[in-house]
Order: structure tokens, then C-alpha cells, then sequence
């Protein structure tokens, strides 16, 4: 099971390789993502809190990275954070995210990205509940929810 000196260990060595890569130009991924995807996942933006479908939503399934259909969290580590994005405990696996330190403004977080596809997809940090301690606080319009 992940912990944050696992999280810290990756984004300072690296992530575990990935199965597989999917790697796009700028200009394909901006010419077949919705505006507002394009935004977060390939620039880094950050959706508003409260406006994404997937931060009330709690039912069985799997979240897939929207750009790569990688999956990255089952809805059985979701849980409500009080944030406004949706939360969970853990990856499905080591290798489903890319950890990489985000010193952007006047802050040092932990970014997690999808690693096959390098999309953003938010944040981790280590204020979330057990078993892990762990809060990856991700943007809804970076998520896919699949019944898996």
C-alpha cells in the first residue's frame, strides 16, 4: 500500500515505469479534447471546486484518465474531502500515476499525473484518511468513470 514517503520517493526518483506510453503532440491533443480538458489536462489548469460531475458522485466503478482511458482509481477509495474535487486513497496501482514536484506558486505540492499519458490530473497530499493518509485531489474533467 502507498504512504507519502512513497509519494515523496517518486516524485523526487521517479515514477515505476508504465506498461505502456501514449504520447501526442500538443496540437492533436488540443484537436480532440473539449476546451475546458485541453485546459487542465495539457496545461495544468485546475478546474473550478464544486462544477465537476465526478465530485458527487460515489457509485461502483473505475476512473480512467480521460485522454488515454488508463485506469487510475476504483470508486471504493473515493471519498468526500469537504474540497470541491473529487478524493481518493490510493491508485490502483504504483505505476497508474506519475508523481513530479509543483513548486508553482509559492508552494511545493506533489503533482500527480497520469503516467502513460502525462495528463494532469491533480494534486496528493498527505491529509487524507486511512488506511493510506493519502488525498489525491483530482479534476473532474481530467476523470472518466467507467462500471468496470
Amino acid at each position: 500500500m502507498i504512504d507519502w514517503k512513497q509519494v515523496m520517493h517518486y516524485a523526487e526518483k521517479g515514477s515505476p515505469a508504465p506498461e505502456k506510453r501514449v504520447e501526442k503532440t500538443e496540437a492533436e491533443w488540443e484537436a480532440e479534447l473539449p476546451a475546458d480538458v485541453f485546459q487542465v489536462t495539457r496545461k495544468h489548469g485546475t478546474e473550478r471546486p464544486f462544477s465537476g460531475e465526478h465530485c458527487a458522485s460515489f457509485g461502483e466503478g473505475r476512473y480512467e484518465c480521460v485522454c488515454c482511458g488508463t485506469e487510475l482509481f476504483d470508486a471504493g477509495g473515493k471519498f468526500e474531502s469537504g474540497t470541491g474535487w473529487p478524493s481518493f486513497t490510493e491508485p490502483v496501482s504504483d505505476a497508474a500515476i506519475r508523481y513530479k514536484m509543483d513548486r508553482s506558486f509559492g508552494m511545493t505540492r506533489i503533482e500527480a499525473l497520469c503516467n502513460v499519458c502525462d495528463a494532469h490530473l491533480g494534486h496528493v497530499f498527505p491529509d487524507g484518511p486511512k488506511p493510506t493518509g493519502l488525498r489525491y485531489c483530482m479534476n473532474s474533467v481530467a476523470l472518466k468513470k467507467s462500471e468496470k
